[in-house]
């Protein structure tokens, strides 16, 4: 047995559903002899999590999910626990692994009642193995009332395999999902269950691979990879002891309109925390000053007059950061207008430049060497959906972007997803609530712009970016707790994180 905290490949449920066929037939597994060891390593980890656990119920649907249920209700028994099933069909009707499992526990003399007899109010533990990865409709009925249940409970449960009502290729929630403490999942792990809405009910997440040969897993199609740490440290790029500024490239951002002044000192300080060697603020003419007085490093100039002003601005800057408090005014649009004609430098467009795109034909203006980073309300105006269709199939839309844009995509929130315009997507295994606070979207442009302008690609940018704010985000939420993370004090975290990224 392999447990398993953050999987590097996330699988979507037909391309699982070929790994256990592999199992099965290439390598001569039985489909019970898996399922098995589902429920015993389900068991273990109910065993580890709620050592003092005396009373379990587990709620069983009619599949393989059920049967993983039944396989974990007969060890609890033989380890001398107290067991009450609930099962969603006739134990006559059920097939395949799943009648063996029946068959056991009823030779171990269990029995189960339907699904509406089960109580789970009173006792430790609830195991949720009601529905499995082939849920593809919301959840109605008699499975429906069982999650309402569990949920309505106050008591700890334990999800087999996904908790149920959980879609597991997007995350989204299909009618009501289980609100599980942990998830046990098996052999590869399910993407749905690492972004979208998924990190409210998942609990921590373990995947085990039941011992499958690594054969089994050769070739599996294409599938989204989660970034790790040491990925994202390799391709960061590092300064030489004998280095200058100027070999430290120069970003320019532009933004701050009336009122908005912090976005872009965010935006900039961020760039020259993360190893930029100059920054030059754009904003506008009331900014410059206290903005230069506050952090004088950043060289802040008031422009009023882009198109005639900005140009002399960009000449020398190895990479451009525009949208952060940019607004929608005349103003901000002749920023934009000018920062899409702009060539020769990556771009990395954020915020109310991504509204003002949404609105015309700009788009046609980017390419592989920028990166736009949007939330899923941006990321729906420039889809024409909105944010709940980007929210429940979060991969359809990153990708969607990647295609209708021609660039690197960031889509931010709960697992964010990175499609670097060189191909595949990769998801930031963090769900951090505590970072959900206005101008954490600027720090994340600084960040990756000022990695663009050290001379890293594009792409790898707004991967490295990406990974630099979310570890940021978690450090500091490690170091001092509160129900939110201030996107002043992220620069300081990622400028330590690019010092020691080990530590992350």
């Amino acid at each position: 047995m392999a447990i398993v905290r953050t999987p590097q490949a996330l699988y979507t449920a037909t391309q699982v559903r070929e790994l256990d066929r592999r199992a099965i037939e290439d390598h001569g597994i039985g489909g019970y002899a898996l399922m098995q060891r589902a429920g015993a390593a389900g068991f273990r980890l109910l065993r580890l999590r709620w050592p003092g656990a005396r009373r379990i119920v587990v709620q069983c649907g009619g599949g393989n999910n059920g049967g993983d249920g039944l396989v974990i209700a007969r060890l609890a028994r033989e380890a001398g626990l107290e067991v009450a099933v609930g099962l969603a069909r006739d134990p006559n009707e059920l097939g395949g692994a799943a009648a063996q499992a029946w068959s056991d526990w009823a030779t171990a003399g269990g029995d189960a009642a339907s699904l509406a007899a089960i109580d789970p109010a009173g006792v430790d533990v609830v195991v949720d193995a009601l529905l499995g990865t082939g849920l593809d409709r919301p959840v109605q009925g008699p499975v429906a009332a069982a999650i309402a249940r569990i949920n309505a409970s106050g008591r700890p449960a334990l999800a087999i395999d996904i908790p149920s009502g959980l879609e597991a290729d997007t995350g989204a929630v299909l009618g009501d999902a289980v609100r599980a403490d942990a998830t046990i999942t098996f052999i590869g792990a399910k993407r749905g269950l690492y972004t979208g809405a998924a990190p409210d009910f998942t609990g921590p997440i373990f995947l085990d691979d039941l011992d499958v040969p690594a054969t089994v897993f050769d070739d599996p199609g294409p599938v989204v990879r989660s970034l790790t740490a040491t990925e994202a440290v390799a391709r960061l790029p590092w300064r030489h002891p004998a280095a200058h500024k100027g070999d430290a490239g120069h970003v320019l951002v532009i933004g701050g309109n009336h009122g908005f002044a912090g976005a872009a000192r965010l935006a900039g300080e961020t760039a020259l925390r993360a190893g930029a060697g100059l920054v030059t603020v754009a904003t506008r003419a009331e900014h410059a000053p206290p903005m230069a007085a506050a952090r004088p490093e950043l060289m802040a100039r008031g422009v009023e007059d882009p198109a005639h002003e900005l140009p002399e601005l960009a000449e020398g800057a190895s990479a451009l950061a525009v949208g952060p408090g940019l607004g929608r005014d005349a103003w901000a649009q002749a920023v934009l207008a000018f920062a899409l004609e702009v060539r020769g430098i990556p771009r990395v467009v954020d915020a109310d430049a991504l509204n003002l795109l949404a609105r015309g034909t700009h788009a046609a203006g980017l390419g592989p060497d920028d990166v736009v980073t949007p939330h899923p309300g941006e990321a729906g105006r420039l889809l024409h959906a909105d944010t709940a269709a980007v929210q429940a199939d979060r991969f359809a839309a990153v990708e969607g972007l990647r295609e209708r844009l021609g660039c690197s995509v960031v889509l931010k929130g709960a697992g964010s997803l990175v499609a670097p315009a060189t191909g595949g997507v990769y998801l930031l295994p963090c769900a951090l609530g505590a970072m959900a606070v206005g101008g954490m979207g600027d720090v994340l442009t600084g960040a990756i712009a000022a990695l663009a302008a050290q001379g890293t690609a594009p792409a790898d940018a707004a991967l490295c970016g990406a990974w630099l704010h979310a570890a940021a985000g978690a450090r500091l939420a490690r170091a001092h707790g509160g129900i939110s993370v201030l996107p002043g004090d992220m620069a300081a975290a990622i400028a330590a994180l690019r010092a020691y990224p080990r530590d992350a």
